[in-house]
C-alpha cells in the first residue's frame, strides 16, 4: 500500500485520466478528494471510488471558488490537476480568439490559481502533479492553441518546482487516450481516429485512463522527482 494514510487531491477527478488517478491512489491505500464542475460527476465518480472517498463541485476557473475549496478540505499530500475543456482542434483562422481563451482558462489558469491556494494544505513531503500534452513537442496543423498550452504547462511545472522546492512538482504529458475529452468529435471520426493512430504508433494501440494514471502516481510516490515532464504517448513522438 504505498500511499497508505495519505491524502491525494484530484481536481478533475471525475472522469477520464483524472479518475484513473484518484482510483489508483485508492487502490494504494490513499484518501481521495475528487472535485468536478457538476454534481452529477461528482456522483458518479463516488460511486465508483471506495466508501471515504470525498467528492465536492469546483469550478477551477473561479477563483474564490478554488480559494474556498482548499480552504474547506484542509490538509493534504499530494494536488493531481487532470481538469478541461474538450480539444480544441482548429486552425488558426477558423478559431476565435475568446474560445481559445476559453480553452486556455481551465487548463492553465486553472492550475495556477489551484497551485496558489492548494500550497497552505500541502503537508511536508507533498507533491503537485500537473498535466500538459504532446502537442507542445509534435504539434499537428489545427493544435496550435493546444501547443501553446502545454508548451505553457511544460514551463509553469519547471518554474513551480523551483519556486515552491522543496515542495516537488512535475507534469504528465499524454498521447492519444481514449476519454471524455474526445466527445465532441462525431463518434464515426472518433472511432476512426482510433483506429488509425492505433495502427501507426508503436505500441499498436491507443492509450486508456488506466496507462496514464501510472504515471501520475509514479510521479506522487517519486520523491527524487521534480521538475519532470512524463511522456506517456505509446511512442506517438517517435512516428
Amino acid at each position: 500500500m504505498g500511499l497508505q494514510g495519505q491524502r491525494v487531491v484530484v481536481i478533475g477527478g471525475t472522469s477520464g485520466i483524472g479518475l484513473a488517478v484518484a482510483e489508483g491512489a485508492a487502490r494504494e491505500g490513499a484518501g481521495v478528494v475528487v472535485a468536478s464542475r457538476r454534481q452529477e460527476s461528482v456522483d458518479a465518480a463516488l460511486k465508483r471510488l471506495p466508501e471515504g472517498a470525498e467528492g465536492q463541485v469546483l469550478d477551477a476557473t473561479d477563483e474564490d471558488a478554488v480559494r474556498g475549496f482548499f480552504a474547506r478540505i484542509g490538509a493534504f499530500d499530494h494536488l493531481v490537476y487532470t481538469a478541461g475543456e474538450p480539444l480544441l482542434l482548429q486552425r488558426v483562422a477558423e478559431a476565435g480568439v475568446d474560445q481559445a481563451r476559453r480553452f486556455m482558462d481551465t487548463r492553465l489558469w486553472g492550475a495556477y490559481t489551484a497551485v496558489k491556494y492548494g500550497l497552505a494544505g500541502l503537508r511536508p513531503g507533498g507533491s503537485v502533479v500537473l498535466t500538459t500534452g504532446t502537442a507542445g513537442r509534435r504539434p499537428l496543423p489545427g493544435s496550435s492553441a493546444a501547443a501553446a498550452l502545454c508548451g505553457a504547462m511544460e514551463s509553469l511545472t519547471r518554474a513551480l518546482a523551483v519556486e515552491l522546492a522543496p515542495v516537488r512538482v512535475n507534469a504528465v504529458s499524454p498521447g492519444l487516450v481514449r476519454t471524455e475529452l474526445w466527445r465532441d468529435l462525431p463518434e464515426e471520426m472518433r472511432e476512426g481516429l482510433f483506429r488509425s493512430s492505433a495502427e501507426s504508433l508503436p505500441v499498436g494501440r491507443v492509450g486508456e485512463p488506466a496507462d496514464a494514471a501510472e504515471a501520475y502516481l509514479y510521479l506522487i510516490r517519486g520523491g527524487y522527482s521534480t521538475g519532470s515532464v512524463v511522456v506517456v504517448d505509446g511512442g506517438g513522438t517517435l512516428v
